[in-house]
């Protein structure tokens, strides 16, 4: 086993070794003579894995997920052993414990310890979105001369956290979700999503809509990794400030987003691909594939209404309460006056921006999920580094 007879290897040390035993990632057929030995020893990263996340004292204290995810060896037929207690799923989960075979017991032999630990590699990794809205000019600026940052007109921040099961939301009815394996690919959902992006609103012809998805901590990111040309050390305190890892960017521009909204089909070939909600209101659902048909993005597009002729409050509204009734009514309100006040805005913003080609509506673009292969993950983690494009 690694590590007998002498100090078990550090974190750093057991990433360089996955690092060199990585050559096999990203290819859909396998050379056992491209591979060195270690790549095929299922014992190798069965060590390496019970040394990563179950000996080290690093993963205990800092791991704020204690999940522990197996994946099955895919059979003749794809995954599946018929095994009651797993049942049919390409992986399994299991609660961290102190030792790795009483972990899994019998379940051992079913195990494909190599994807395993890319697996656990990629969960126990900390990640954030940033989805902004930003000017063509901007965009064209940045593409030309990458050494400088995109200036968004507006963007959010958020934690999502890896997945390998994917979580399908209705838009119809927005408590109910499903959730299914998605391995092989990787998914990153935001339940909240209608609330956290609520103010994401296209309002010119010149906007794009602009996801970045980067991973900034964790398990792929030990401790003990000495200082790159692409990171910087404090002169005070001496620690490490890691520049983010860019796992998927993209963007599409406000006519591809209002040319679905309206069509209501696929139009856009690899680019966009477009499904309506069943609901009454009108919410659609729009999946953009990244650069290269890499990785898609599911994004909840709806228009904003126009309530700039609304006689709010009069007695022919529905919201409209008589002095006798409930305080709540007061708050129902003041909440609806607040909503007419920022839907009147984005369509005055929206008619100050038109360039009198399209009659402009405001769409909100409420990010759902990022779905990304594996394997495209595990090789961005091991082998590249780039810096947030944001300012």
């Amino acid at each position: 086993m690694l590590g007998d007879g002498g100090e078990s290897p550090s974190r750093y040390e057991l990433l360089s070794m996955v690092k060199k035993h990585s050559n096999l990632i990203g290819k859909t057929v396998v050379d056992e003579q491209d591979a060195s030995d270690v790549e095929m020893d299922q014992k190798f990263w069965h060590d390496v894995l019970d040394l990563y996340f179950i000996g080290g004292r690093e993963s205990k204290e800092q791991q704020d997920d204690d999940l522990l995810f197996f994946v099955r060896k895919m059979g003749l037929h794809g995954y599946g052993f018929n095994d009651n207690l797993e049942g049919n799923s390409p992986y399994f989960v299991r609660r961290w414990a102190s030792k790795l075979d009483d972990l899994v017991g019998e379940s051992s032999v079913i195990i494909d310890w190599r994807r395993s630990l890319y697996l656990n590699l990629i969960a126990h990794t900390s990640y954030s979105v940033t989805v902004a809205i930003c000017s063509r000019q901007s965009l064209q600026n940045y593409q030309s001369n990458q050494g400088t940052p995109l200036s968004p007109i507006y963007k959010i921040l958020k934690t999502v956290y890896a997945s390998p099961s994917r979580v399908n939301f209705h838009l119809d009815s927005r408590k109910e979700v499903e959730t299914k394996p998605a391995y092989p690919d990787i998914c990153f959902a935001v339940d909240d999503f209608d609330s956290t992006f609520d103010a994401v609103v296209l309002t010119d012809t010149d906007h794009c809509y602009c996801v970045l998805l980067n991973a900034v901590g964790g398990a792929a990111f030990p401790t003990q990794m000495p200082p790159q040309d692409d990171t910087t050390t404090s002169s005070e305190t001496g620690q490490i400030n890691k520049t983010k890892l860019t796992l998927f960017s993209g963007f599409v521009s406000y006519q591809m987003v209002r040319e679905a909204y309206d069509a209501g089909k696929s139009g856009f070939g690899s680019l966009l691909a477009f499904g309506h909600s069943s609901g009454k209101t009108k919410t659609d659902r729009i999946y953009m594939k990244g650069p290269g048909g890499r990785g898609e993005v599911e994004v909840a597009v709806s228009g904003v209404a126009d309530h700039s002729l609304d006689e709010f409050g009069s007695p022919h509204s529905p919201l409209h309460i008589s002095e006798g009734g409930f305080k709540i009514g007061a708050m129902v309100r003041k909440a609806a006056s607040v909503a007419q006040v920022a839907a009147k805005n984005a369509y005055a913003a929206a008619r100050n921006n038109s360039d009198g080609g399209m009659d402009m509506v405001p769409l909100k673009c409420c990010l759902m999920s990022i779905s990304l292969p594996w394997e495209h993950i595990a090789h961005d983690l091991l082998f590249k580094l780039k810096a947030d494009v944001f300012q």
